[in-house]
């Protein structure tokens, strides 16, 4: 998308060559990329419940940090254009559904979600003040959860829909009987195909110019629930869903009113989820084969 919108060579820097959360590292990274015109800042330390209830400290200090570091590294490399990845995180938890991008400080976030969320929030501060200040063009996208081909399926560390496609597969294939999930699917989440999240990053960039932040989502609320059942259906899992009560649902619900992105930058996410689903779970199923052996 970025090289159809005029990019030319685009650089992904690894973790095993540059430590963002380190400015030595940050640095670096911008001396050994003097030509680039764009940063689209994705790097985050990210994970479901569990891993956002275990390592609040950690998802805290390392998002807030390689937030700070970026974005004053690409200002001082004198970068045209930074596009910040915030996350629908930073809303607050009883945000009125469907999420208007005007009430995203009218509370406090969901208790699991809020150490990673408040970091990703100060993105936003730190793109507005960048803006106010020096005149910087730095924006800032909500994005909900993404799924698809090259999604994290570590069950200590992924979302939901990794995590119940490679639980529903794995007990399928083991014969059980049951799978347990967290929380009584009650719970609604947005999910954004990588494909259609791409897109929208890329005509952002080329097209947004503002200090308000815009939602990037696919305007589509699907409970835990519902999603759990049509995993199921999809790679042939008969047992039982067996809901944990004791665990938490996390956020009661979500789903973005995304308009400010069709009307900004003409962004609207295209890619039914059903189809999105089944390209996931044949990729997963794909890389597990080239991983046997």
């Amino acid at each position: 998308h970025l090289q159809a919108l005029g990019a030319g060579e685009v650089i992904v820097p690894r973790r095993r060559d540059y430590d963002l959360r380190q400015a030595a590292d940050v640095k670096r990274l911008y001396a050994d990329n003097p030509d680039a015109t764009l940063i689209i800042h994705a790097a985050a330390t990210v994970g479901g419940i569990g891993a956002n209830r275990q390592h609040p400290g950690q998802f805290y200090y390392d998002n807030i940090m390689m937030n700070t570091q970026v974005l004053e590294g690409a200002r001082l490399a004198d970068i045209p254009k930074f596009v910040g990845i915030g996350s629908i995180c930073s809303y607050p938890k009883f945000t009125p559904v469907p999420f208007r991008e005007a009430d995203l400080w009218d509370g406090y976030p969901e208790e699991t979600n809020a150490p990673f969320g408040l970091a990703k929030k100060m993105l936003l501060v730190q793109s507005q003040a960048y803006r106010a200040e020096y005149g910087y063009d730095a924006v800032h996208l909500l994005v909900v959860n993404l799924y698809g081909p090259g999604d994290n399926f570590d069950l200590e560390t992924s979302h939901v829909v990794p995590a119940l496609i490679r639980k529903m597969i794995e007990a399928k294939e083991r014969g059980d009987s049951f799978v347990p999930i967290w929380g009584d699917g009650s719970a609604t989440r947005e999910l954004l195909y990588i494909k259609d999240a791409v897109e929208g990053i890329a005509l952002a960039a080329a097209n947004y110019d503002s200090s308000e932040p815009v939602n990037l989502g696919s305007g589509r609320e699907i409970s835990i629930r519902y999603l759990a059942e049509i995993i199921a259906k999809e790679v042939g899992f008969t047992g039982e869903l067996r809901w944990d009560t004791s665990k938490p649902n996390g956020q009661p619900r979500r789903s973005l009113d995304v308009t400010r992105a069709e009307s900004e930058f003409g962004f609207r996410a295209h890619t039914p989820f059903a189809d999105g689903l089944r390209e996931t779970i044949a990729w997963y199923i794909a890389q597990r084969e080239l991983a046997a052996p």
